[in-house]
């Protein structure tokens, strides 16, 4: 397969240029809609569910008061929303296994 550590857009336009012969910008211009579809989505409080791959979920974290490590300080941290992913038990048997 690949000897990389990252896979990049590139990667995935390449792939589908392989796979499915379709011309390279065709490729590249999917991988980018499908990525910006799934932005779209998150930005507007959606969260995107990849059936057998895993979902990548909102939360929402309240305020909280936080402690700075190296001087002990106690700071408030603000609201925010932060993204996460689950992956699929499917996904995490195929990492498990190789």
């Amino acid at each position: 397969m690949r000897s990389m550590s990252t896979l990049t857009r590139a990667d995935l336009a390449e792939a589908m240029n392989r796979r499915l012969g379709l011309s390279r910008t065709d490729s590249l211009a999917m991988v980018e809609s499908i990525l910006e579809m799934m932005t779209e989505a998150l930005a507007t409080g959606e969260n995107v569910k990849i059936s057998g791959f895993g979902t990548f979920l909102l939360r929402d974290k309240s305020e909280r008061i936080g402690r700075n490590p190296k001087t002990g300080v106690e700071v408030p941290i603000t609201p925010r929303r932060v993204l996460t992913f689950r992956a699929s038990q499917m996904l995490k048997d195929r990492v498990a296994n190789g």
